[in-house]
């Protein structure tokens, strides 16, 4: 569960309310939820670039540990960054301090200071699963122009700094990093599926049924919509150099009016069986646990209703569907083979809209879904490799017509 609180949302952190969290999170729990993902806020932490607060930080690592008390373990994310179509920016890098927080190399560094102060405090929770440099910060591209090339001197930078904060954690935490939909699906656009795939511990996926009109092109419950967290899996693994590397569906939720609240549970349902297919699946987290309270302003309308609690802390239907459907996998675990068959994914980085909704790649792969074919995704540039191949274990390949 990517862990929204109820009261105040992530504002929240202003007045940080250990009994609020444990209600929280004693909700989550209740549910048969494993882990959460936690989000502070960059300018809280680090109102000058020289400057983590202390305070903020042990807020923090308080919820790492009221987390542990009710059986969750947390993924911690460091620099928010992007939150639910809002910004934060802390002071030092706007208007008369503007600075790019991709290309700076002192907001570059600061963004690596915090991340090893952060690694450091959390390193011996036994309930962490890990740190991510921040949530979607390729949305900040907006405001920050970047190349390519920046953004993977970015990355190694943050990440090598993640590490060096977890330098004394137990083995096996992970070090990660997210990006949402346009690094796949949008053409040219600088933060790259390779990056995604290649960087970091893990890849993590964030399959929205919003992204290129997805739910609203074919409908909320057709093929292409409940299969769309299975396809992001696959597609991920294409890019990745190491075939055994894991993959995360790491946000993935039923925004209305996108998914209406009555198809909810059954999205819920179809999202969390099909993905539970691919082999290398490390898991799902669902966003998000709580509804935002409609006493709070100018959120877009679907960021009101994707808790599968309402700010009431009432569970919804959709909450109950999901609680069902883990019991299920967990009590009977789906069969994760091989995909034998592979359609391959001929695409430049101008190109790649092809394998987002409404995209001709696309609508091949959830044809052959739709006929009860279980395809994987393999990219042009490996269909020669015959070592490649075999290890991943296709035995067939269909070129998209």
């Amino acid at each position: 569960m990517n862990y929204t609180p109820r009261r105040g949302w992530f504002h929240s952190w202003h007045d940080f309310d250990p009994a609020h969290a444990r209600e929280d999170l004693a909700q989550i729990a209740g549910l048969g939820l494993d882990h959460i993902r936690v989000f502070h806020l960059w300018p809280l932490l680090q109102p000058n670039r020289t400057l983590i607060r202390g305070a903020a930080v042990d807020q923090l690592v308080q919820l790492v540990d009221l987390a542990a008390e009710a059986g969750l373990d947390v993924l911690v994310d460091g620099v928010q960054g992007h939150l639910s179509s809002f910004d934060f920016y802390p002071e030092w890098t706007r208007s008369w301090h503007h600075r790019n927080v991709f290309t700076d190399p002192e907001a570059i560094e600061a963004q690596a200071e915090l991340l090893r102060v952060l690694g450091r405090a959390l390193a011996d929770r036994p309930n962490l699963i890990g740190l991510q440099l921040g949530n979607e910060l390729n949305n900040l591209v907006e405001h920050n122009p970047v190349t390519v090339a920046e953004v993977d001197h970015y990355l190694d930078t943050l990440l090598a700094a993640a590490r060096d904060g977890l330098s004394t954690a137990p083995p096996g935490r992970l070090v990660t990093h997210s990006a949402y939909d346009a690094a796949w699906y949008g053409d040219d656009h600088p933060f790259t599926p390779e990056a995604s795939a290649r960087k970091g511990d893990l890849t993590t996926v964030h399959p929205w049924v919003f992204s290129g009109d997805c739910a609203r092109r074919y409908g909320p419950l057709s093929p292409q919509v409940l299969h769309l967290a299975e396809y992001g899996v696959e597609l991920a693994k294409a890019y990745a150099e190491d075939v055994t590397r894991p993959v995360w569906a790491q946000e993935t939720g039923a925004p209305e009016p996108h998914i209406p609240a009555a198809d909810a549970p059954e999205f819920a349902r179809a999202t969390v069986l099909n993905a539970s297919e691919c082999a290398g699946l490390w898991g799902v987290t669902w966003w998000c646990s709580h509804d935002v309270d409609r006493s709070l302003a100018d959120y877009p309308e679907l960021e009101y209703t994707l808790g599968l609690f309402d700010s009431s802390g009432r569970p919804k239907p959709i909450a109950a569907a999901l609680a069902d459907t883990v019991a299920e996998v967990r009590a009977k675990p789906r069969p994760a083979q091989p995909r034998d068959l592979a359609l391959v994914l001929d695409c430049t980085p101008a190109t790649r809209s092809v394998s987002g909704p409404g995209g001709a790649y696309f609508e091949a792969w959830m044809w052959l879904r739709s006929q009860g074919v279980r395809p994987t995704v393999v990219l042009a540039s490996h269909t020669d490799d015959a070592d490649y191949l075999s290890a991943r274990g296709i035995t067939d390949l269909v070129r998209n017509p």
